[in-house]
């Protein structure tokens, strides 16, 4: 039987990822390689049972050619504001995390608070089986605790203007290094998230689970088609403040078990 996982789990799963907190919150560490790769966290603790047991797991490899188009879904209404925001080095991974109302979006009719977003690299989702140098997950809470995450697929290219702006943050972060069993933070004073929302006219959609321990499920999933650049020395950036066995931090594709993958492409 497929275990259920609570709203009150969700909301624990989430605050692990936004913490502000000790790092030692986490029941156990984990990383992409090794004795604690992805393929063991399902041992590390009890707490992370559901990342070997799930049957509806992150991330996936969508298939153009399986995926079912729906026109039931619209374009992503997404109404973000500026925002107090915090740079955090978790150790297997950045995260900004926002405090305060800093807007949100809509999905399904219910309204999701924009919450803080984090990159894996390389890209965690697949395309037709190809992997992206990098993604940005951008994730969103609502009052029930459920969960919304927009991922965004980056190639090498040009410059990403967004990453430009924390170019400061990062490279202090760099230097600061955090101890092993502790967070680092940077105060990055107000932050405008206008760069986030580009316009997201064709996107994937599917039911899946957070990418890190405790791979909790019942995360709604929206994977923007549109891929994005970056330029490889910003990727070196953003991966050199963590730790050694995390700075490749993408999980595996998981198997689809039977889920459908829908498309939205505006007409």
């Amino acid at each position: 039987m497929t275990p259920r996982i609570s709203f009150s789990s969700l909301v624990l799963a989430f605050l692990l990822l936004v913490a502000s907190a000790n790092a030692a919150v986490i029941s156990a560490r984990f990383s992409y390689s090794g004795s604690t790769g992805p393929d063991k966290w399902g041992s590390l603790s009890s707490d992370y049972k559901t990342c070997d047991s799930g049957k509806a797991q992150s991330p996936i490899d969508i298939k153009k050619d399986d995926v079912k188009e729906s026109d039931k879904y619209e374009p992503l209404n997404r109404e973000y504001k500026s925002a107090k925001a915090t740079l955090i080095n978790n150790h297997f991974g950045l995260s900004v995390r926002y405090d305060g109302d800093c807007g949100g979006m809509t999905v399904g009719g219910k309204n999701y608070t924009l919450k803080q977003f984090h990159w894996h690299y390389p890209s965690e989702h697949l395309i037709d089986g190809k992997q992206y140098d990098a993604e940005l997950h951008v994730v969103h809470m609502a009052e029930d605790g459920s969960i919304s995450v927009v991922a965004i697929l980056f190639e090498y290219g040009d410059s990403d203007p967004f990453v430009s702006k924390l170019r400061k943050g990062v490279e202090k972060m760099e230097e600061e290094k955090c101890k092993e069993d502790e967070e680092s933070h940077i105060d990055l004073g107000n932050m405008s998230t206008k760069l986030l929302k580009k316009k997201s006219d064709k996107y994937y959609r599917y039911v899946g689970s957070l990418t890190t321990p405790p791979c909790a499920e019942n995360v709604t999933w929206t994977v923007l088609a549109k891929v994005r650049k970056i330029s490889e020395e910003q990727v070196k950036s953003l991966r050199a403040p963590l730790d050694e066995d995390c700075q490749n931090n993408s999980r595996p594709v998981q198997p689809l078990n039977g889920r459908t993958v829908e498309l939205y492409s505006k007409s």
